[in-house]
């Protein structure tokens, strides 16, 4: 599930969302025992599908602790303000 992409439009904008406290999958729900949250995960969602990713990671018990845009700027930016060796 790590930066996995939902969705398949082509030109639209992404999102990453970091996320924290998601159940393991769909098939824990139904055990009567506590099953322990995943640490962080992220998930890129495009920009159509937001709201509704947003609502089924809350259902899944995940908070979003961060949200960021993935387009080319920030790619080149993070490539220029790497240190070099």
């Amino acid at each position: 599930m790590l930066g996995q992409i939902i969705g398949g439009r082509t030109g639209s904008r992404y999102f990453r969302y970091e996320v924290v406290g998601l159940r393991q999958s769909e098939e824990t729900d139904k055990v009567d025992y506590p099953i322990r949250s995943s640490a962080t995960v992220f998930i890129t969602v495009p920009e159509h599908r937001m709201n509704q990713e947003m609502q089924r990671i809350i259902r899944l018990g995940g908070k979003i602790v961060n949200i960021q845009p993935l387009n080319a700027e920030s790619q080149t930016d993070n490539t220029q303000n790497a240190p070099s060796e």
